[in-house]
């Protein structure tokens, strides 16, 4: 690889070991993918920060790192952590997690990364314009940072995000590259969707048809923000599709040569629907995966304010969101209803079989798809309407 004189620096270790380590994972992983070269990033997103996904070992290299010195050179901010920081006895979470989940959260302060610990970081403002190189590892964010806003990352892992943000760099491949920013499969929705759960219902069935190709949609009317983050989430879950493209609303829209056609029905869309719906009444209803914009927790506060769901229910967001859902008074109908807003966390990286659920309601595909293995949960799968008041 051709570095800069800095970069070269940095891997020869005159910029301290923390750099070293990290230009020395970036050079690795730039070679495997055969990168020519380095690309400077606006924003790094980093993940790795739940203590149910990272563990002992995790939260081990994170403090080594940090012992050595390491600080972030790009605006760097965290995914979910496994619990609201400032509710977590509300919640039930056991006191062992939250006290090696605040250590987590220490140690990537230390190194300079903000604490925002949410995975819809373009509903908070962080939102890079259309051909900005970023390094995003959280894989909804990516989707929908590549396919709605137009930026340029690819799927990073925990580990060269943050080297990418000690670095300030990233290898130069994949997304990156404008000519790699096409689709090779059409999908054609011959079906209105009526619901968020229908969106999620139509990114778990086009990802595992996809796989990892990049999809492109014919015969979505419309979709708003928050159908195109739960479309993109479920198909990064369900496949490993990291950009997508829809006709007439997304920034960009490019075909390869003779893309295979899938047609997706409604019988199709109410069929994944069932498959991921055991039939059961949740104990918990999580709403908010990926987490909830203001518009969205407005939504919910009309909802439950109107009638009273016969279960629990969190709406999972961003910690700033929840504060200006708490000014904006739509805590109240919430709380009032047997809810709570949420923050930092979310369910699928929190330790919900820990703390007494066994059956939870989503109207998100990505959740759905990953509650069974990563948190022991059966699950309730539906419209909001329906899994608020089985």
């Amino acid at each position: 690889m051709k570095l800069t004189g800095e970069e070269q620096r940095m891997f020869d270790g005159e910029a301290g070991e923390a750099a070293r380590e990290s230009m020395d994972i970036l050079v690795a992983l730039g070679k495997i993918y055969g990168a020519e070269r380095m690309v400077p990033v606006t924003s790094v997103q980093v993940s790795g920060v739940s203590y149910k996904t990272i563990g002992d070992a995790g939260l081990d290299y994170l403090k080594s790192l940090a012992g050595k010195g390491a600080k972030t050179r790009v605006p760097t901010f965290l995914n979910p952590a496994g619990m609201d920081s400032a509710q977590w006895k509300e919640m039930r979470i056991p006191e062992d997690f939250a006290k090696k989940q605040i250590e987590i959260l220490d140690a990537y302060a230390t190194m300079g990364i903000s604490k925002t610990c949410t995975c819809a970081p373009y509903f908070i403002g962080i939102r890079p314009k259309k051909g900005e190189h970023i390094a995003w590892a959280e894989s909804s964010a990516v989707a929908f940072a590549n396919s709605v806003l137009g930026a340029r990352t690819n799927r990073e892992g925990g580990p060269s995000a943050l080297a990418a943000a000690i670095c300030g760099v990233t290898p130069y491949y994949g997304l990156h590259i404008e000519k790699n920013r096409v689709a090779n499969v059409v999908v054609d929705v011959k079906c209105n969707l009526k619901s968020i759960a229908d969106f999620g219902a139509l990114g778990m069935a086009v990802g595992k048809l996809a796989k990892s190709r990049y999809p492109a949609f014919h015969g979505i009317k419309a979709a708003g923000e928050p159908a195109l983050k739960v479309l993109g989430a479920s198909m990064a879950a369900t496949g490993s599709v990291p950009i997508f493209f829809i006709e007439g609303i997304t920034p960009e829209y490019a075909l390869a040569g003779k893309p295979e056609i899938i047609v997706i029905t409604e019988k199709d869309i109410l069929a994944e629907k069932k498959s991921a719906d055991s039939g059961l009444k949740p104990n918990l209803v999580t709403i908010g995966c990926p987490h909830a914009s203001l518009d969205e927790i407005k939504d919910v506060a009309g909802l439950v304010g109107a009638r009273k769901p016969t279960c629990e229910f969190w709406v999972c967001t961003s910690r700033k969101l929840k504060e200006e859902a708490n000014r904006l008074g739509y805590n109240r109908p919430i709380e009032a209803a047997g809810g709570r807003i949420v923050a930092d966390t979310c369910m699928v990286v929190c330790p919900l079989e820990e703390m007494g659920y066994v059956v939870t309601g989503t109207d998100s595909g990505k959740a759905a798809a990953y509650l069974p293995n990563l948190c022991k949960q059966k699950v309730a799968f539906g419209d909001l309407e329906d899994i608020l008041y089985r």
